[in-house]
């Protein structure tokens, strides 16, 4: 079943076109990572599907329902979106208070469970406005949590949160995930995304240009094998002959030979076996920021080719 589902999503402002033709599946349980840099459109993403905004073209569905304010999804959806609200004058408590009214929750040890999930038992008297940025996410994180929403839709889930608190929100959405809880996940940190996402989309400029499984995103990495021998020439010739595909390259061997990444220690074998041992054999993998900038670079350049063509 899937959860959220959109088709040929456009939202334009005046001349701006924020999102353009946004077609996702994300199923029930799943962990969906929603890409992007800053401006790329995922925000008025998340507004359209919370029915915040209307879309200028396309479909949406909830649980197989059009989002609407005043229908009944609203019991099974948590969210935040951006910069997490409270009620400054208001302590943790009593704002979580407020919301489980607004929510029409029965269950007053609600609030209780959810503070000690979040880690707020020492901040619990504390008025929001003297919050330090990640509490606030922290109290932001709650008031979406509280009611045991079945889809969660998160916003920079991690802005401001300490390295302590980015594990402690991993593993708790990961837990809400294996229990059956689909969750959308909003972010320009693909590191961070890439540790939870089942599957990771990636927007620019208000189109998707990538959408890949996490098992796909590791086999995009670049991966090469880095080689240092004292005679690095003679070790390239050797290895060519052996039919590698190496270069020198900033007076290190470099090869993309699948059967060198695969089996690093045959090359170091070889090489010693040759009276040429390697000083450094090291396998170097494109890290995920590196992707992600790659992956727009490429959308820009297929862009540019496209209007110099027309």
């Amino acid at each position: 079943m899937n959860v959220i589902e959109t088709e040929k999503i456009t939202k334009k402002f005046k001349t701006l076109t924020a999102l353009d033709n946004i077609s996702i599946r994300v199923g029930e349980g799943e962990i969906y990572g929603f890409l992007g840099l800053n401006g790329a459109g995922k925000t008025t993403l998340i507004r359209i599907l919370l029915a915040m905004i209307k879309p200028t073209g396309g479909m949406v569905k909830i649980f197989g329902n059009k989002p609407d304010t005043n229908n009944g999804l609203w019991n099974n959806i948590g969210y935040m979106v951006e910069k997490p609200s409270a009620y400054p004058n208001l302590s943790v408590i009593e704002n979580l208070a407020v919301y489980f009214e607004l929510r029409q929750l029965k269950n007053k040890k609600l609030i209780g469970d959810i503070i000690e999930k979040l880690n707020l038992g020492n901040y619990a008297d504390t008025k929001a406005k003297y919050l330090s940025l990640g509490n606030g996410q922290r109290l932001g994180l709650a008031k979406a949590l509280m009611h045991s929403p079945k889809l969660l839709i998160l916003d920079e889930p991690i802005n401001g949160l300490d390295p302590e608190g980015i594990v402690e929100v991993r593993k708790l959405l990961k837990e809400l995930s294996l229990k059956g809880t689909t969750i959308f996940l909003s972010s320009h940190i693909l590191g961070e995304i890439s540790k939870l996402a089942n599957r990771i989309a990636i927007i620019h400029r208000g189109k998707l240009i990538k959408e890949l499984s996490a098992g796909e995103l590791d086999g995009k990495l670049i991966k090469k094998l880095l080689i240092k021998t004292n005679e690095n020439e003679r070790a390239l010739q050797y290895l060519n002959q052996k039919n590698y595909n190496a270069a020198i390259v900033n007076n290190e061997i470099e090869t993309t030979d699948i059967r060198a990444i695969e089996k690093p220690e045959e090359i170091s074998k070889l090489l010693v076996e040759k009276g040429l041992p390697a000083k450094q054999v090291y396998l170097f993998t494109e890290d995920l920021e590196h992707y992600f900038l790659r992956a727009v670079g490429e959308c820009g350049n297929e862009q540019s080719n496209v209007r110099v063509k027309s």
